[in-house]
């Protein structure tokens, strides 16, 4: 067998870090939490879930983003930035690639996107509860990585399309350190993929943590090959100390099959 040197390895490794944002705080968000606060069955959301864009504050989280990351060394700054095409996730890269001052162009990919919620989209859970009680009973049944509502996803179907882009993304011609923006659902997801948990542990995951807005989750891989390790998880210190509004909004922590 022929030997493989040093420089070989070298020359045919992948991508040494990964970086997660979640997008800053929506108007979706902030409709939502609202409407669970009020007892609402409808979440007022004031456009589809793709087109909903930052708030005030999500606005302020993606410059602080964007202040904290122009710390990074050039040398070591992302060569690739890649989006969900949901305009609150764009927002949130454009504004802190700006501000950070890196030459770096802003692309999307679908695969990126929310999890789809099928008939579900703009219920709170006691609006499911209430409209389609059998939904509630089955997604209670199934728990969260397998309930998939009518016309929507279920958490694998979202880590299936996550495989896809991770598995394209893992080659030397894409970049050797990435960024991706995206949701909340995504970032446990990718570390469900990328560290191999089993149902108990993303699920046991999702139950006790809220992925904040505009925090940064960080996999490194020194050697560009093999499986890669979490060396940061949900940091948003950069928000408090720029003295900008910290803001949770989690989704359902009732995620275990019953």
């Amino acid at each position: 067998m022929e030997e493989i040197g040093i420089s070989d390895v070298a020359h045919g490794a992948g991508p040494v870090e990964l970086l997660l944002v979640r997008h800053g705080e929506s108007e979706g968000n902030v409709a939502a939490t609202e409407a669970r606060l009020a007892g609402a069955e409808v979440i007022d959301v004031p456009a589809r879930d793709p087109d909903v864009h930052l708030s005030d504050v999500g606005q302020e989280q993606a410059k602080a983003l964007g202040v904290a990351l122009s710390r990074i060394s050039p040398e070591l700054c992302p060569d690739v930035v890649i989006s969900s095409p949901y305009a609150r996730a764009q927002q949130t890269a454009r504004i802190a690639v700006e501000v950070a001052g890196w030459p770096v162009t802003v692309t999307t990919d679908e695969r990126l996107r929310d999890r789809e919620l099928g008939i579900l989209d703009r219920l709170t859970g006691r609006g499911v509860d209430k409209r389609y009680p059998e939904e509630a009973e089955r997604r209670l049944w199934l728990g969260k990585l397998y309930y998939r509502p009518p016309g929507g996803e279920s958490w694998a179907d979202v880590a299936l399309r996550l495989r896809s882009i991770l598995n394209e993304l893992d080659n030397p011609a894409r970049g050797q350190r990435l960024m991706l923006v995206c949701h909340d659902a995504l970032i446990l997801l990718v570390r469900y993929v990328l560290e191999g948990m089993s149902e108990k542990e993303i699920l046991d995951l999702a139950s006790s943590t809220s992925v904040l807005n505009a925090s940064v989750t960080r996999f490194v891989r020194p050697s560009g090959v093999g499986p890669w390790t979490l060396e940061s998880f949900n940091v948003a210190d950069h928000l408090t100390e720029q003295n900008v509004a910290v803001t949770e909004h989690g989704g359902d922590a009732n995620v275990h099959p019953q």
